[in-house]
């Protein structure tokens, strides 16, 4: 795989609550520069990257129920649509993550459906097609939970599934905390579970080249990642 090749893969991405304005232009520079697959902003900044993204391959994305996914279902699908009417392309939505650890997968597919279903309306007033990714946070699910909750994804229409928001916080019985991002063995029972249908998005602690290869042999063909720049700079063919 060549650099142009891993960097088309890149969502190159900046959710800090801090995040200027001069700091979301440049994160468009550098999108324009590498040719990332897209640039992942909050919603608050889809307006700005569209406009800087204008006539430009990369992409806008933006992220839902983002990072606990806790809001009921008709927030998301509003908080969708109008990231979509501001110029979004993509959308990350987080899961009902109680709602899967309760079992009740069947909540799970509903608060995606009224998700994809908002942002292809959204799509549709935009005459285009606006992809839909899925944040099972897979720190917090056990792996049959990871499973189900992949599967509710792709019942829903969706068109990825996705491992972390980079922000969960889960801890041990010890209390010492455990790790929040990506990791290989689940991205390889994502990409088991929804087969080649769907895409498989990896995030949260991808920080250089070498992780970012062992996640697309894995089976990721999407990344999430701040450090999208290092990871092209690095890449060895």
């Amino acid at each position: 795989m060549t650099r142009e090749e891993i960097a088309k893969m890149i969502d190159h991405t900046l959710l800090a609550a801090t995040a200027t304005k001069a700091q979301i232009e440049k994160l468009c520079d550098e999108a324009k520069k590498y040719n990332f697959a897209s640039v992942c902003v909050n919603p608050v900044w889809v307006h700005l990257a569209a406009k800087e993204l204008q006539g430009h391959s990369s992409a806008v994305c933006t992220v839902i129920g983002f990072p606990l996914g806790a809001e009921k279902s008709q927030a998301k699908a509003f908080a969708a649509k109008e990231a979509v009417l501001d110029g979004a392309d993509e959308v990350d939505m987080v899961i009902n993550i109680g709602a899967a650890k309760d079992g009740a997968f069947d909540l799970v597919q509903d608060d995606i459906r009224v998700v994809v279903q908002a942002a292809k309306e959204g799509g549709q007033q935009k005459g285009k097609k606006a992809l839909v990714k899925v944040i099972v946070e897979t720190c917090y699910l056990t792996d049959q939970e990871i499973e189900a909750a992949c599967l509710a994804a792709k019942k829903a229409g969706a068109d990825f599934v996705k491992t972390s928001t980079g922000f969960g916080t889960p801890k041990g019985a010890d209390g010492k905390a455990l790790p929040n991002g990506a990791q290989v063995r689940h991205v390889a029972l994502m990409r088991k579970t929804v087969g080649p249908e769907m895409g498989v998005k990896a995030s949260g602690g991808i920080r250089d080249a070498a992780f970012a290869k062992e996640l697309v042999a894995a089976g990721a063909n999407r990344l999430g990642c701040s450090a999208g720049v290092a990871i092209v700079e690095g890449w060895k063919e």
